[in-house]
């Protein structure tokens, strides 16, 4: 076996355990059966076919920054608010974990790393865009829990810190918040409000999963 074939394998490994790491603010607020980090990367990647033929966005580049977004998070896991890590601290962390990541795919990982920096510095269009669609899945995701799970997770819609201004991700808020509203309007309460479960860290500003 060639040495790049080797490094392709461990990086495909790597990449395997996205499949299996489950993200972090769920398993905080005891979801049953939370999501995976891949799985929260690959419907972000499908969103990007819902864009119009007409608008500006690079869809291929902006299918690209949905799944490597998180792509550190083999080597570092989901790390949230709720972790007791600062946001220079998480950069530093994941920016090492995507540099290990792209030692490992040769001129392949060069473009990877190049895009990480990309969504990281948020000063493109396509980056922004993808940012959007991080959210409206955490979102989409939270109103799923709450509607299979009979669980409150207010805190995550009650937040008014969250502005879309694509014209995709804002219709898909609206659309969700109305959904969200009409059920809320149909049930006099949640059956379970969740409770944060207690770790060693500190929280700051804003939800994260």
């Amino acid at each position: 076996m060639s040495d790049t074939a080797a490094n392709y394998l461990t990086f495909l490994g790597e990449m395997g355990k996205l499949k299996h790491i489950k993200r972090t603010g769920w398993v905080l607020r005891n979801v049953n059966d939370p999501e995976t980090i891949s799985g929260h990367m690959y419907r972000m990647a499908v969103m990007t076919f819902l864009l119009e033929d007409n608008n500006e966005l690079n869809r291929t580049r902006c299918m690209e920054l949905a799944l490597l977004h998180d792509m550190a998070e083999c080597i570092v896991g989901d790390l949230t608010p709720y972790c007791g890590v600062s946001k220079e601290e998480k950069h530093r962390r994941e920016d090492e974990a995507m540099k290990t990541l792209k030692s490992l795919c040769h001129k392949q990982g060069e473009r990877m790393y190049t895009l990480f920096q990309e969504y990281e510095s948020q000063q493109t269009p396509e980056a922004r865009f993808v940012k959007e669609l991080d959210i409206i899945d955490m979102l989409a995701q939270a109103f799923e829990y709450e509607k299979s799970q009979h669980v409150d997770l207010s805190e995550f819609f009650d937040n008014n810190k969250y502005t879309f201004k694509f014209p995709l991700t804002k219709s898909l808020h609206e659309e969700l918040i109305s959904q969200r509203n009409q059920m809320s309007n149909h049930e006099t309460s949640f059956k379970t409000n969740v409770t944060i479960k207690e770790t060693n860290g500190t929280t700051n500003d804003g939800f994260q999963c």
